[in-house]
């Protein structure tokens, strides 16, 4: 790692501290800033909607649940920590905080009104969702697998898919499952980690965000204009003539 360089492996490890928990992050972030409120209620339903999925679908979970071993569970579920669980996760617990932050239980509950009830009802929302992701997500895995390995195949022609895709998904939010697919580990391509890690392939490895920021940067002059008039209105709001 690094060359054998002690400042290189240092900062290889500082970017892993992030990358290697990006699932928890979106869980917490997502939860935080889908939230009408952006109170630290909803980041905390956020990481107990993660931690109850994960936990209940975990590979050891699902082979007591299977009553088979670990070793012949599906491949799906060694793969669940992942930044597309986290953002399901942050998504399932602001819906909670919005919908039951400002409840009122009777008075001999009234400890667990508003924002405390939260965090316990996404515990009980997430059972049901991780019940649905037992039997859905080893198909979703497999879709994204067929998708992923479609995509790379293509060389730098998907690469510019990607991209493509990345800045027409931005309005629906859905842009961070697909970066998920590619960037991070959920069905072993990991763009970021194979980079950081020194343990790519030349030439493929890092091609998809080298794919993404071409379509990013071709969009900054309609970005460019569109702030320009963003802030001209505003203006003209504030100043009329």
């Amino acid at each position: 790692m690094g060359s054998g360089s002690p400042l290189a492996a240092f900062l290889i490890k500082a970017g892993s501290s992030i990358i290697d928990n990006m699932a928890i992050l979106f869980a917490v972030g997502v939860a935080l800033g889908m939230s009408k409120g952006k109170d630290g209620a909803a980041a905390l339903s956020g990481l107990v909607a993660y931690l109850v999925v994960t936990t209940l679908l975990s590979t050891d979970s699902v082979a007591m649940l299977q009553g088979i071993d670990a070793k012949d569970v599906n491949p799906a579920f060694v793969k669940i920590e992942n930044a597309f669980v986290g953002i399901l996760s942050g998504l399932i617990a602001a819906a909670m905080y919005n919908r039951f932050s400002k409840v009122e239980l009777p008075d001999a509950f009234a400890f667990f009104s508003g924002k405390r009830l939260v965090p316990i009802l996404t515990a009980v929302a997430m059972l049901l969702v991780s019940l649905i992701l037992f039997f859905v997500w080893p198909l979703i895995y497999s879709w994204l697998v067929i998708f992923g390995e479609g995509i790379s195949e293509l060389g730098a022609a998907g690469a510019g898919l990607y991209g493509f895709f990345n800045r027409l998904l931005i309005p629906t939010g859905l842009h961070h499952a697909l970066n998920s697919v590619f960037w991070f580990d959920v069905i072993g391509l990991n763009d970021i980690g194979k980079f950081w890690a020194g343990t790519g392939i030349k030439g493929t490895t890092g091609m998809y965000q080298a794919g993404f920021f071409p379509v990013m940067m071709f969009g900054l002059p309609a970005a460019a204009l569109a702030m320009y008039h963003s802030a001209k209105s505003r203006k003209k709001n504030k100043w009329p003539h």
